[in-house]
């Protein structure tokens, strides 16, 4: 059999078993025709009309297609995201240097001024740390609010090099009274200028910070900011203490730890040249915006943080517990009175805060996000002032440096709710004048709760001082509380979102948003 003849007795056989399921008819090429003859198996002429499969087209697959629900996978928590923007890499390196040099003079001028008034006078030494303190609130009180104007007006990058190497040549200052006998009152004087300068810097510093990242990795940036503060602030006091040592015995002054302050922040001021220009919506705002009188900018930012319940409640909390758990002004005086340690017992003493709140801005930055950051804030406070109060009954080193440790762990939550709610929640042409309210809160309830602690300290004891601040502390947190129900029922702070133009105008009009 040819290969022909076998290829048309398939094509018949396929044929017979279709022919069964359709209708017959003359005009069917399948059917054998009359003149046919009989010896010939008849061939299957193509039929154009009829498809060669059954199965169904492409176009009726998508036709007939039943659409799958789909969601994209939550995204995933990247503890590092505001590492990855290098602007933001270079001002936290060239700040965590400035902060370094400043923690050692804040640790060598405590220590110097306690111990040259010591031998004279023990309850004049007490009070002299109080008015350490008092005297830097002066400046922020004063200075703060131009400060914010100036950081709304000028570029951000240029106001913080040109105070921060004021504050250098603040340090060498001090420097050199640290060599001259009876240079007390000079240095107070030094310390009231070397306040005033970082006050005015201060605000154009944190309004800078927004603009080096974008708002969804804004709260991240503000832990690592916080980390980078811990960090200089661990080692600031801990080089310090070692530093006091060192250069009594070899210097018969304290000396090089202020020189090595002027070294940082001289270092901030070059690193600050390598941070390109961002795109300053302030400044942009400027030509747009309606002409303001000098007391209205002024009042600007007090109106909108009176206004934003939110951020007037994280603001007070703060302030009553700064002023009131004002412990690390008196370090030297337990360490050197109550604990008997020296001055690197002191310097480590002075580090264990920073420690402890290192430690939890890590595991911050590494947990997802606070679902409920106001709840957080305020049990933070509370845990804050019990930590105070067994610090200052504790008689054993190593349980005081347990309880800064706390202190410094709670706080350091409070910090990230409250800074990222400030800056968050306001409108970029305001964080200036805000984060200059901000300082006003916090910076001089700091200082003030320095002059606080030393006076109670020259009337009732360091011990009582400490313990009853604990104590208001506690009272604090109950009491804003309840006067602040937005507080307690805020939730995560991925759902602080810059406010609407509506809002905004609202806001800057000084109409009240319970939000």
């Amino acid at each position: 059999m040819s290969w022909d003849v076998g290829q048309s007795r398939l094509f018949h056989c396929y044929d017979s078993r279709m022919a069964e399921d359709r209708p017959v008819s003359s005009d069917d090429p399948a059917v054998p025709s009359d003149d046919s003859s009989d010896g010939d198996v008849p061939y299957e002429r193509p039929d154009a009309e009829r498809p060669a499969s059954v199965a169904p087209t492409e176009p009726q697959l998508h036709a007939n297609a039943i659409p799958l629900e789909y969601a994209p996978a939550p995204p995933v928590h990247d503890p590092y995201a505001a590492l990855r923007y290098k602007d933001y890499r270079l001002f936290t390196i060239g700040w965590m240097t400035a902060v370094v040099g400043f923690q050692i003079t804040e640790v060598a001028i405590g220590w110097e001024i306690y111990d040259r008034l010591h031998t004279v006078d023990p309850a004049q030494a007490k009070l002299a740390l109080g008015w350490l303190g008092g005297i830097q609130a002066i400046p922020l009180i004063i200075l703060a609010l131009p400060a914010g104007v100036l950081a709304d007006i000028f570029d951000r990058r240029r106001l913080i090099q040109l105070f921060t190497a004021l504050g250098s040549l603040c340090a060498m200052t001090l420097a050199y009274l640290s060599y001259r006998p009876g240079s007390i009152p000079l240095m107070f004087v030094t310390i009231l200028i070397y306040a005033a300068v970082l006050t005015l810097g201060r605000p154009a510093r944190n309004a800078l910070l927004p603009q080096l990242v974008p708002t969804r990795v804004f709260s991240n940036a503000i832990t690592w900011n916080a980390s980078a503060f811990q960090v200089a602030s661990m080692v600031g006091p801990a080089v310090g203490g070692l530093l006091i040592s060192r250069s009594l015995h070899h210097f018969g002054s304290l000396g090089a730890a202020y020189m090595l302050d002027a070294v940082c922040s001289l270092l901030f001021v070059a690193i600050m040249f390598r941070l390109p220009k961002p795109r300053f919506a302030h400044m942009q705002d400027r030509h747009t915006a309606p002409r303001e009188s000098a007391l209205r900018k002024l009042s600007g930012g007090i109106r909108f943080v009176l206004n934003k319940r939110i951020i007037l409640a994280t603001l007070t909390l703060d302030l009553f517990a700064v002023l009131l758990g004002g412990a690390v002004y008196l370090l030297p005086v337990f360490a050197k009175d109550i604990l008997h340690v020296g001055s690197v017992g002191f310097g480590w003493l002075r580090a264990a805060e920073a420690i402890g709140a290192f430690t939890m801005a890590m595991l911050v930055a590494h947990l997802p996000p606070m679902k409920h950051a106001g709840r957080a804030m305020l049990l933070a406070v509370a845990a804050f002032g019990v930590a105070t109060i067994i610090f200052g009954l504790s008689r054993w080193y190593w349980l005081s440096f347990l309880m800064v440790f706390c202190i410094g762990a709670f706080d350091n939550i409070s910090v990230v709710v409250r800074h990222t709610l400030v800056q968050v929640l306001t409108p970029d042409s305001m964080r200036g004048r805000v984060s200059a309210v901000n300082n006003i809160f916090i910076g001089a309830s700091n200082q003030v709760g320095g002059l606080e602690s030393g006076l109670t300290a020259w009337w009732l004891g360091a011990v009582r001082s400490v313990v009853y601040g604990g104590l208001g502390t506690i009272l604090a947190v109950v009491s804003l509380a309840y006067a602040f129900p937005q507080l307690r029922r805020f939730g995560s702070l991925q759902d602080a979102v810059p406010p609407d133009p509506e809002t905004e105008a609202l806001l800057l009009a000084g109409t009240a948003v319970k939000k």
